[in-house]
């Protein structure tokens, strides 16, 4: 069972916006609701070009809206800023999307992952505790999934030997706040998200790094020979399934001993069907081409070299979302066609045509 929490005339803190899920999450919630306040956090680092986060917040402040927005530059690893944010807003719902992202750079940077991930949910869970919120909604990770090789890969699967440290840290973060829902009876979800794509996403992710090498002429490499799925998802289906998620908490009760259960619950954000990675990256070259990024002659296969696999990687991600249908009634729709299309077109407007 879920407690329906209304979204309207309420005071909502995001964080990790503008973010690439967090910004469109922002601008969703001010497109949508008809009163309140919604308060977003990022401490803009530099982990990708910084002016694709001023865009997107740019996208924001352009938003037209009833709702009252104020954006923060900050840490969520800064106790002191979340205290005093809750202390001036008393959020009735907090969606924490702030994290330092990407399997490869935890490798070689896994101080930055220990401060945001760790430490600063940490404090998200700490004055959540401290101040009652109606529901504590996060994002997880498919990473947590490892070498896993039963698919599709569903939740209810053992997922106790990550194979990177970000998904480490994401694994500690449902650990975590099973225990807090547990002891405190705080309402909180879980989200382990797909591999997301569309407009103005991250440029660390497969489709933005390779659509930037070919158009300056350099070589695209393709991970265990091209021996990969992905279950890819695109922006607008993540956005419409933390909307809904964030209106259905889980509910409050006792258990016999007549202590809480924990209202605690993860679900996956999947397309729900994993694509081969050369098919994918096929239908990308189509779409840059038709959106006059690269042009028609241009020699896909002389800049293409295929490499094996590399560490922290996985050669299959694949989404069992049943519960998420069942529970929320949503199917994420748009297909890698439509996405992609959408991402080459943007892609000409931002940084021009060939």
């Amino acid at each position: 069972m879920k407690t329906r929490v209304e979204l309207n005339n309420k005071r909502i803190l995001v964080t990790g916006s503008p973010g690439f899920i967090g910004a469109n999450l922002v601008m969703r919630l001010l497109n949508t609701m008809t009163g309140g306040t919604v308060v977003s956090l990022d401490n803009m680092n530099d982990y990708y070009d910084p002016k694709l986060k001023e865009y997107r917040l740019g996208l924001i402040e352009k938003t037209s809206s009833l709702v009252e927005h104020t954006f923060i530059k900050g840490s969520i690893a800064d106790k002191s800023l979340i205290d005093s944010l809750f202390e001036k807003y008393h959020f009735d719902i907090v969606v924490n999307l702030a994290a330092q992202a990407g399997v490869r750079y935890s490798i070689d940077h896994p101080d930055v992952y220990i401060e945001s991930n760790i430490i600063g949910f940490y404090n998200i869970l700490e004055v959540c505790r401290h101040n009652p919120v109606e529901h504590l909604v996060y994002a997880s990770s498919s990473s947590v999934y490892g070498g896993n090789k039963k698919v599709p890969f569903s939740t209810d699967d053992k997922v106790d030997n990550p194979v990177s440290l970000y998904a480490a840290t994401k694994k500690s973060n449902e650990l975590l706040a099973h225990a807090y829902s547990k002891l405190y009876n705080i309402p909180s979800t879980g989200l382990r998200f797909f591999t997301v794509y569309g407009p103005a996403g991250r440029p660390d992710m497969f489709y933005f790094s390779a659509t930037q090498k070919l158009v300056a002429g350099e070589k695209i490499k393709i991970f265990n020979y091209g021996n990969m799925k992905r279950d890819f998802t695109y922006i607008d289906d993540i956005v419409e399934g933390i909307i809904r998620v964030m209106q259905g908490a889980p509910e409050k009760k006792n258990g016999d001993d007549g202590l809480p259960l924990p209202p605690y619950a993860v679900y996956n954000i999947g397309g729900g069907q994993p694509e081969n990675l050369l098919d994918y990256i096929s239908t990308l070259q189509e779409e840059l081409v038709r959106a006059d990024v690269l042009p028609a002659y241009y020699d896909f296969e002389g800049h293409r070299e295929l490499v094996g696999m590399q560490a922290g990687d996985v050669p299959i991600t694949y989404a069992d979302s049943k519960a998420l249908e069942k529970d929320y009634g949503f199917t994420p729709k748009i297909g890698i066609r439509e996405g992609l299309r959408a991402f080459a077109e943007w892609y000409a407007k931002y940084y021009g045509k060939a």
